[in-house]
């Protein structure tokens, strides 16, 4: 601690003795002179003042000295009378905000328990103070202990300060409990407990009860109208959010920046592009676009409505960039499917010397994929390595994932065992490495050892698990991860869960159950499911179920080509030409072209990328003469094409195309 900038600090604060105060301080000799040696008079506001700030700034040090200090005047710690009552609580309360936020807990329960007399500030300090640093138990202990002794009332300070710690859902009880005390005491009409109640419940995911306040508090200011909009956005009750937002801005309370951040948020669930350009035009018009908060959140909003160069234009006209406004445009590359521009963004801001943090890290790792270089992917772990964020799990798990979708599943390992925290993300990454490169067994295997480690699973370990027993064949053991999924852990299956296990019977031959299990879905079938079942009936060759599969998928996404396509090389399989024909021209009336599938390979730290027939590629001849001579010595070696897979690439009397 610097003492010169302490005196000049407190100079600007304090009364004009305040020079003559510390001229002994000035030796770093933490005296406090006493009143009768000195040619002014200690008085306790200006003591109290002394001790907030060194609360304020935590300098324990000198806030301890004050205290051994004015210990030696009793004047400030004699039993109180009528006339000096309220200054001798003013210093034991300044005393005890001092100690607690200097983190000396040990101390303020000392002074605590040495206070001749208490007031409400005194519990409502003690309360506050551990309850702020997380000791749940010590605070509501004070709180239950104030209370019993029924010599202390409640008041709003005691109300907000329970209530802003009970902000998880496990402690939901507590909110109910503090909602009863606000009606015995007489405190539903305050605008402040009202407040501080709705944000608590919001916090603890219960929405119908932060509602349920908001609706019957009689008066409402802007940190009501904020809370109850940024509370229902927080809970994905995003329509609700915007609906209430147009309310207030019909009313006479103006909203305020945290307000249009709320706003904006609700617009992102929704993928609401309209509304949030009406509302971007207002934060413009108050003149706090610029704010980084604000721009993060448009980015953010026009990154998930898919207008990526309104996010872009967003990002180059921010005055100030931080770590977060980078990630959210790099998610926003990602997400729309422009990885190459969010890995050269990263490169560039590596370049130019802008602090990497995890976050960014992780949001770059998540573009690294099949089609990108495995050699980029190395040089942004060695990145990690000398940044020293491999301790962070969700770098790590960022890494699990680059790794295997490049194929390099013994590095994925590597970094996995490397892990200091695991999380459950990152034993799902490495579950899904395992799904992902066809090694079912030891997925099933690494999901044992999760549990046994104490990890609970989350819906995209099930999702994992449900693929590699579809890869594996292990049909009983998926249908029982399953019925797991909601007996044991209270997971309800998405779609994406049905649809694995839709691919995962189908694969096992299993298609009449399959198509049973679809009609007895409690939720509408989607692409997804219809897809699952039609793929499985391409590769078992089932023509009635796969007719059936593909014009459900058709009434959904009538103008996709997969359908058309695998119920095409259903009929080829089965050698039924014509109706082959007639789904190949009904695919061409209706102006759907197949897409063009897509390979790459990397040699050399060089990606290349091929699509069927291509002819492109520099040294497209030598390599088609390469696989002419590869083909020519696999017949050779008596390997039969599985005409079932190329069918649809022959011609209707069976030969190749040429």
């Amino acid at each position: 601690m610097k003492t010169k900038w302490v005196i000049h600090k407190l100079s600007s604060q304090l009364p004009s003795w305040v020079s003559s105060v510390f001229s002994p301080f000035k030796t770093q000799n933490y005296h406090f002179p006493s009143s009768r040696s000195s040619t002014y008079i200690l008085n306790y506001v200006d003591i109290s003042l002394l001790l907030s700030f060194c609360g304020r700034e935590a300098y324990f040090d000198l806030g301890s000295s004050i205290h051994a200090s004015i210990t030696k005047n009793r004047e400030f710690f004699d039993s109180p009378n009528d006339h000096n009552f309220r200054n001798v609580l003013i210093i034991w309360n300044s005393l005890l905000y001092m100690y607690f936020k200097c983190g000396v807990f040990s101390d303020a329960v000392k002074v605590f328990d040495d206070m001749p007399t208490r007031d409400t500030v005194s519990w409502n300090t003690m309360v506050s103070g551990f309850l702020r640093n997380g000791d749940l138990d010590t605070g509501f202990w004070y709180f239950k202990q104030m209370r019993e002794s029924g010599l202390y009332g409640l008041d709003q300070a005691t109300l907000t300060t329970i209530l802003s710690a009970c902000d998880r859902p496990e402690l939901s009880f507590a909110n109910r409990m503090i909602h009863c005390l606000v009606f015995i005491n007489g405190f539903e009409r305050e605008t402040t407990v009202g407040n501080a109640l709705m944000t608590s419940y919001f916090k603890c995911g219960s929405s119908s009860l932060g509602r349920q306040v908001f609706d019957e508090m009689l008066e409402r200011n802007v940190i009501t109208w904020t809370a109850i909009i940024s509370g229902l956005s927080q809970n994905e009750m995003y329509e609700d959010s915007l609906g209430l937002f147009v309310q207030m801005r019909c009313g006479l309370i103006e909203p305020n920046f945290l307000t249009y951040l709320s706003s904006l948020t609700a617009c992102s669930g929704l993928q609401a592009l309209e509304k949030g350009r009406q509302i971007h035009g207002l934060v413009w018009k108050l003149g706090i676009q610029s704010n980084l908060c604000i721009e993060s959140a448009l980015m953010d909003l026009y990154s998930k409505c898919g207008s990526l160069e309104d996010a872009r234009r967003v990002f180059e006209s921010a005055v100030e960039l931080d770590e977060v406004s980078m990630t959210v445009i790099l998610v926003g590359f990602t997400q729309n499917g422009f990885e190459e521009e969010a890995i050269e963004f990263f490169v560039k801001m590596v370049n130019i010397g802008t602090e990497v943090d995890p976050n960014m890290v992780s949001a770059v790792l998540g573009a690294c994929g099949v089609d990108t270089s495995l050699g980029l992917g190395k040089q942004i772990h060695s990145l990690v390595i000398k940044r020293s964020l491999g301790s962070n799990p969700f770098v790590g798990n960022g890494l699990i994932n680059m790794y295997s979708k490049c194929g390099e599943l013994q590095e994925s390992i590597k970094v996995f065992n490397g892990l200091t925290c695991r999380n459950s993300v990152s034993w799902n990454s490495m579950i899904a490495a395992f799904a992902r490169h066809g090694d079912g067994f030891r997925a099933l295997r690494l999901y044992e050892e999760m549990i046994q480690e104490g990890a609970v699973p989350t819906d995209l370990t099930f999702l994992s698990l449900l693929h590699a027993c579809s890869h594996v064949g292990l049909v009983d053991k998926g249908m029982k991860f399953l019925k797991s999924m909601t007996k044991v852990y209270g997971i309800s299956p998405r779609a994406e869960h049905y649809a694995c296990v839709v691919d995962m019977l189908g694969r096992a031959g299993l298609l009449n159950e399959a198509k049973s299990l679809i009609e007895r879905l409690s939720i509408k079938p989607d692409v997804l499911i219809w897809q699952a079942l039609l793929g499985a009936c391409s590769i078992r060759g089932d023509t009635e179920i796969g007719k059936y599969a593909a014009e459900q998928l058709l009434l959904l996404e009538p103008k996709k080509p997969a359908p058309y396509v695998l119920l095409a090389n259903i009929y080829s399989s089965k050698g039924r030409w014509d109706e082959r024909a007639r789904t190949i021209k009904r695919m061409k009336e209706m102006g759907v072209a197949k897409e063009t599938g897509i390979s790459w390979i990397e040699i050399e730290k060089k990606v290349h990328s091929f699509v069927v027939e291509d002819k492109k590629h520099p040294q497209a001849e030598i390599i088609y003469g390469v696989l002419a001579e590869l083909f020519r010595l696999m017949i050779d070696e008596g390997y039969v094409p599985d005409k079932r897979f190329i069918l649809y690439y022959m011609n209707q009397d069976g030969k190749y195309k040429q």
